[in-house]
């Protein structure tokens, strides 16, 4: 499956962004740094369609939805909205703990919401996303190591009372999984 590259980059960026929360005094009060320094390790895009999502009550229409799994053990099933005034609109339910009911089935307590889009602050160039503490839960029927996810259901209410809901429903696509691994900057200083 090929993302656009605005797509791409928006989810990736709002996977990334809460270990950025740090680097402004400002942002850390708002964003706590709960991902500090922390790297996704798997990342798995799936294709297929939302048959619902909403955001604060309001439905949307989305691009695609991600899972990934950062190097400290927090989970984000990650959606890019289909918001033509916003490309940069990603909302993500995020929690930790997660565990496989059984080999099709897996379960994720979700205890917080990340909302990313173009009218957030940046922090060295990134949009840093509003983190709304939540409960809720997230269930996925499928197994990404057989590369086949057929639905994905999350829901959660955040400390306002806003909701947040998502049915996504596979197109039968395998899943695009990839392990990222860290390695050393390849870019060289041409001053030093």
């Amino acid at each position: 499956m090929r993302l656009p590259r605005p797509v791409l980059a928006a989810i990736l960026v709002s996977f990334a962004s809460p270990c950025f929360a740090e680097s402004s005094t400002a942002l850390a009060v708002n964003n706590p740094p709960a991902q500090q320094n922390s790297v996704v390790d798997l990342l798995a895009l799936m294709s297929g369609h939302c048959k619902t999502l909403k955001v604060a009550g309001r439905p949307f229409a989305c691009k695609t939805v991600a899972y990934a799994h950062d190097d400290k053990g927090r989970v984000n099933f990650a959606v890019a909205v289909d918001d033509p005034g916003d490309e940069n609109h990603v909302v993500s339910f995020s929690g930790e703990n997660g565990k496989r009911a059984d080999d099709n089935s897996y379960e994720l307590p979700i205890d917080r919401m990340l909302l990313n889009s173009k009218d957030r602050p940046k922090v060295d160039g990134l949009p840093v996303p509003a983190e709304q503490t939540s409960t809720g839960v997230c269930r996925q029927t499928g197994n990404f190591a057989a590369r086949q996810v057929s639905n994905v259901t999350c829901t959660a209410t955040d400390s306002d009372g806003r909701r947040y809901e998502l049915l996504f429903v596979s197109d039968g696509t395998p899943v695009s999984v990839r392990r990222i691994r860290q390695s050393a900057p390849s870019i060289q200083d041409p001053f030093k």
